[in-house]
């Protein structure tokens, strides 16, 4: 696997589609900080990290509207990949939907938000879109 970031949100974009309410991942770093971000963002239900293997395992609840069963992710958007990067200053940002969605972003702090890196004026690698 090339790029398990990609596989990562590929794996979540699959399971929305076909109305899931969990989903398994293989764990990395990342993914678990990435996955932490989804959570306190209100993306998904819940989560659980399992190290019942070498690598370990994500459990990630899916979070649906109760009525009309339709994803709080409409859309997961990867932008940097391993074959083209992409940075972002902290004065331009991207903001996603006008600020309705987030991008998640990759910091000398540690992963972050579109709108925590802004407000402490830092920039990195723009990892994906969350709407």
């Amino acid at each position: 696997m090339t790029d398990p970031i990609s596989d990562y949100l590929t794996r979540l974009r699959n399971a929305i589609m076909a109305n899931h309410k969990v989903v398994e991942v293989p764990a990395s770093n990342m993914k678990k900080e990435i996955t932490k971000i989804l959570f306190d963002k209100g993306y998904i239900l819940n989560y659980k990290f399992e190290e019942n293997t070498v690598q370990g395992t994500i459990k990630i609840a899916l979070k649906y509207h109760p009525t009309n069963k339709l994803s709080a992710i409409k859309n997961l958007t990867r932008v940097s990949k391993p074959g083209l990067r992409k940075y972002a200053g902290h004065s331009v940002l991207p903001k996603v939907m006008n600020g309705l969605g987030i991008a998640i972003i990759s910091t000398s702090k540690g992963l972050m938000t579109d709108k925590e890196a802004r407000n402490l004026n830092i920039g990195g690698e723009v990892i994906c879109y969350v709407s």
